[in-house]
């Protein structure tokens, strides 16, 4: 019998699933697959097979046979819209059961990963708004003789790598908009969180998508991902994920000058003014460190507090994490789940205790969490903490808050952008130039002003700095992946050049 946890089972077996190329699932035949075990059960819950180059070759010629052919990138942007539409309707209609694979096999809380596939469907129905309004421009003012014409092209085969962390909500902030441009798509996602970017390719194929446009191999960075950034026909890779793994990308994409999409690692600052409102403030600096259990690259790990208040927020902010409920990810009351991985789990507990070493003050939380099965980590946080600590420099990827003062608004900025990334922000006061001032000045590509890790399709993602290249959704999202064309219309008979 399945085993009921919160108030969901568990599999009573695995589930095996097969990549998906050319419209078909593919069944593993002698490969080996990686079994996942749920990280906050430690049991087994899926089997991904582990692809090899071969079947990249193979879901890429797929892909770019779909897209030469037409059957996507030429075909009317009312058809890919309706087929968008119809995904999300779908995505809908299988809510609960994408959220339930993705729990299991990312950790995350079972309410979070709802809200996640709800957005995700958003993004479908707005990029199907985008693939309709797409468009160049006109030139009438090249004299008598001359029209000119920029039009907009998709720009081919897609290599989308995708990570652990948010598998299938990063993967639907892509995905429409790559179709809505009309390229076609080989997606690699992460091995321990493969199950919604297949089931995705099920949906994808419902809605009406052709064969070839959307092709999924599993498998490993090493092995999968580097061969999707080396291969010679694929015309563009969007990879999401560490800064570290995304220069090994520049330097494979040279082979053909392959276009890149990077969003990248993040140590964001949340600076926070004693004319906030102090309450809302801690609970908002709480979300955006417990969020995703920290795992996030957007998460709020710098708590940058002016020096009046400094002592006061903390205890707020402590009280607050106190509060959090750490558990089951399938119990929908629990507000932080498990930590995803293994070697994430280490990572995080290594940083705790460099901290401790380094001489940050423990405020709260410090250590994992005994709950019998399954990696847990207690919301951290650390007050004492100064510039030259690992633990305010690294991406720590975890829910751990390192706290630093400042006095006056110059200091604050300087040491919001001390730092590689620039990847998120978010500002806290009830001063509106202060406001304006600090998002002017913070090198940041997304900026929150007294709220954190708000948004939704229509505003584009993505870092400055050494936090990656390009954006993601919003009409920027579209265009990224889409090439310019300029078109000089001679009209009437041109001036002869042989007298």
């Amino acid at each position: 019998m399945d085993q009921v946890v919160g108030r969901q089972s568990l599999p009573d077996s695995p589930r095996t699933f097969g990549f998906f190329v050319d419209g078909k699932r593919m069944e593993a035949g002698e490969r080996a697959y990686f079994e996942r075990r749920s990280p906050g059960h430690d049991v087994p819950v899926t089997r991904i097979p582990k692809c090899t180059r071969e079947d990249l070759d193979l879901a890429v010629k797929a892909a770019r046979r779909a897209f030469e052919d037409g059957r996507w990138s030429r075909i009317p942007a009312v058809e890919r819209a309706n087929v968008l539409l119809r995904a999300a309707q779908i995505l809908r209609s299988r809510a609960a059961e994408l959220a339930y694979w993705e729990t299991l096999e990312n950790g995350k809380p079972i309410s979070q990963a709802r809200a996640e596939v709800d957005g995700c469907a958003g993004m479908f129905e707005y990029a199907a708004g985008l693939a309709r309004t797409l468009h160049g421009d006109a030139f009438n003012n090249l004299g008598d003789g001359m029209f000119g014409l920029v039009t907009r092209e998709p720009i081919g085969v897609v290599g989308l790598i995708t990570p652990w962390n948010f598998p299938f909500l990063i993967l639907c902030e892509r995905v429409p908009y790559i179709l809505a441009a009309g390229c076609t798509i080989v997606a690699k996602p992460s091995e321990v969180t493969s199950a919604t970017t297949l089931l995705l390719a099920e949906i994808l194929s419902e809605a009406g998508l052709p064969d070839g446009c959307y092709n999924v191999v599993t498998g490993s960075g090493s092995v999968i991902g580097q061969a999707m950034t080396e291969h010679l026909d694929i015309d563009m890779v969007s990879f999401t994920g560490s800064t570290s793994v995304g220069r090994r990308c520049v330097e494979a994409a040279g082979g053909n000058f392959k276009k890149l999409g990077l969003e990248l690692g993040g140590k964001n600052p949340q600076i926070v003014f004693a004319d906030a409102d102090l309450e809302d403030a801690a609970d908002g600096v709480a979300f955006g460190i417990g969020f995703n259990t920290g795992q996030c690259c957007v998460s709020g790990s710098r708590l940058i507090v002016e020096r009046s208040v400094a002592s006061e927020f903390e205890k707020l902010v402590a009280a607050k994490l106190a509060k959090v409920k750490v558990g089951d990810p399938l119990d929908p009351s629990t507000q932080i789940g498990a930590i995803t991985t293994t070697a994430q789990n280490t990572t995080i507990l290594d940083y705790i205790a460099r901290g401790k070493e380094e001489g940050a003050r423990l405020v709260c939380g410090g250590g994992a969490l005994d709950f019998g099965r399954g990696h847990y980590i207690a919301p951290t946080l650390f007050g004492d903490v100064t510039s030259a600590m690992a633990i305010s420099r690294d991406e720590i990827f975890g829910p751990v808050l390192a706290v630093m003062p400042f006095d006056g608004e110059d200091e604050a900025i300087a040491m919001a952008n001390d730092t590689v990334y620039g990847l998120a922000a978010s500002v806290w006061t009830k001063n509106i130039d202060k406001a304006l001032n600090v998002t002017r000045r913070v090198r940041a590509g997304r900026f929150w002003v007294n709220t954190t890790l708000a948004g939704g399709p229509e505003l584009p993602l993505g870092g400055f700095k050494q936090s990656g290249w390009g954006r993601e959704a919003g009409s920027y999202g579209i265009e990224e992946y889409t090439q310019i064309k300029s078109v000089h219309i001679e009209i009437g008979k041109r001036e002869p050049w042989v007298r």
